[in-house]
């Protein structure tokens, strides 16, 4: 079976605290700072959920209103049982397609290689690299996507 994507509403909320836990342990965002994603959502926030019944994955895209700055990819997350089955793709396409025409960039571990070569599939390069950045000394990648890539 594969997962509706779909916008987030607000009785996703506490599903998508639970959720961001799992997969981010002591790096996920608190309460309070999903509460304020979800206040952003009729401005410059984007949250599709991956739905099977439950979430099982999401995608967090700060959009802003002048089409010339960057959408920033926030967040990416699949429940770890069901990572590997194709959701991180139906996430990203979900969310690319609402890029059309923009520039979008991210900023992945550079440990997670299994997330960058997800980004990579779908046309992310490395722009620039952030020494130190992440808790324990770790690089962060910073990496663009634009739909008419070369």
């Amino acid at each position: 079976m594969r997962p509706a994507i779909r916008p987030a509403v607000a009785k996703d909320l506490d599903a998508l605290v639970a959720l961001d836990r799992v997969c981010f342990g002591a790096s996920a965002w608190s309460a309070s700072a999903w509460r304020n994603e979800f206040a952003r959502l009729e401005t410059d926030r984007v949250v599709l959920v991956a739905d099977e019944g439950v979430a099982v994955g999401y995608v967090v895209l700060l959009v802003p209103s002048a089409v010339e700055d960057p959408v920033e990819l926030l967040r990416v997350a699949v429940e770890p049982a069901q990572r590997r089955t194709g959701i991180g793709g139906q996430l990203m396409t979900a969310a690319l397609q609402r890029c059309a025409g923009r520039v979008v960039l991210l900023e992945v571990a550079a440990g997670n290689k299994s997330a960058e070569a997800l980004y990579r599939g779908f046309g992310f390069g490395e722009i620039s690299r952030r020494r130190g950045y992440y808790a324990g000394g770790e690089d962060a990648v910073v990496m663009r996507w634009q739909e008419d890539h070369e």
